[in-house]
């Protein structure tokens, strides 16, 4: 998911237009436009664009079957 704002230790993070809000309390200097993996509503972890971006077209090949 990709961090579109955020507030405290809280960010509203985005995913093909699927948004959630999610603590942010395990990452280092979460900043808007990063990617994160999210479990169970936190941050766990960033995720650098490009894996991102794998990781989201598989998930839309799936979804389309």
């Amino acid at each position: 998911m990709r961090i579109v704002s955020i507030e405290g230790s809280s960010a509203i993070v985005d995913a093909e237009g699927v948004t959630r809000k999610v603590r942010t309390d395990l990452l280092d200097n979460p900043t808007v436009g990063d990617y994160v993996l999210v479990h169970a509503g936190m941050a766990i972890a960033k995720v650098n664009e490009e894996e991102a971006q794998a990781t989201l077209s598989l998930v839309r090949e799936h979804f389309e079957k």
